[in-house]
């Protein structure tokens, strides 16, 4: 801690925002506005030139979404580690489907058979959980159309109750809305996206408790 490092009163005891937390709030933005650019990007490339190469923006996606999770702040550990796990399956899910396929004629195959909804849909649940913590958090409406949006896109495909073109649509306006979020949030102080340390603190007390 610095002479600079402000102090704020929480739930269980006084906490500082250092340095290093600031940081790890720029780096959760801009991996977050990363994911927002690449999803947006891959879909619009997708639409308008083909799926031949649009897959080459699921790595920046996957890559930004992983490192948002690395660095986001949320209380509850298990919840945490439930998102995290859902990209990583996800993960797996795109890189299963690129060697059954190839990667050029992965996106073609997934909007043919939306099974496949199946094994990648885990890393967009990821990213559904992040729009409803910042929901949750920060009241954002465009958190509220990214959180929903994308199950009634991906659930719908699934179930043949939404068409392609209309998912590729529902998708779209998601990355969009998580463009929108994530470059409003450099406009907000680093202790909003931290919250309060005195929280994290006592779970991390009562973990030790529990587990000595």
């Amino acid at each position: 801690m610095t002479m600079a490092d402000p102090q704020f009163d929480g739930v269980y005891g006084p906490f500082t925002i250092t340095a290093s937390d600031r940081a790890e709030v720029q780096r959760y933005r801009f991996c977050l506005l990363i994911s927002g650019i690449a999803m947006t990007a891959g879909l619009l490339h997708w639409w308008l030139i083909g799926s031949q190469w649009a897959w080459v923006w699921l790595m920046p996606l996957c890559i930004g979404l992983g490192l948002a999770l690395q660095w986001i702040h949320i209380y509850l550990r298990p919840l945490h580690q439930a998102l995290q796990l859902f990209w990583l399956m996800g993960c797996l899910g795109w890189l299963v489907l690129m060697w059954k396929v190839s990667p050029g004629q992965a996106l073609q195959t997934l909007g043919l058979n939306p099974l496949w909804i199946l094994a990648v849909g885990p890393l967009f649940a990821a990213l559904t959980g992040i729009g409803f913590k910042e929901f949750f958090c920060f009241r954002r409406p465009e958190a509220v159309g990214l959180t929903l949006l994308l199950p009634i896109a991906l659930l719908g495909r699934l179930t043949g109750l939404v068409g392609t073109s209309s998912c590729m649509g529902l998708m779209l306006i998601a990355a969009l809305l998580l463009l929108v979020l994530s470059m409003r949030k450099f406009g907000m102080d680093a202790a909003a996206d931290v919250g309060d340390k005195s929280v994290f603190a006592y779970l991390d007390a009562q973990r030790q408790v529990a587990n000595p």
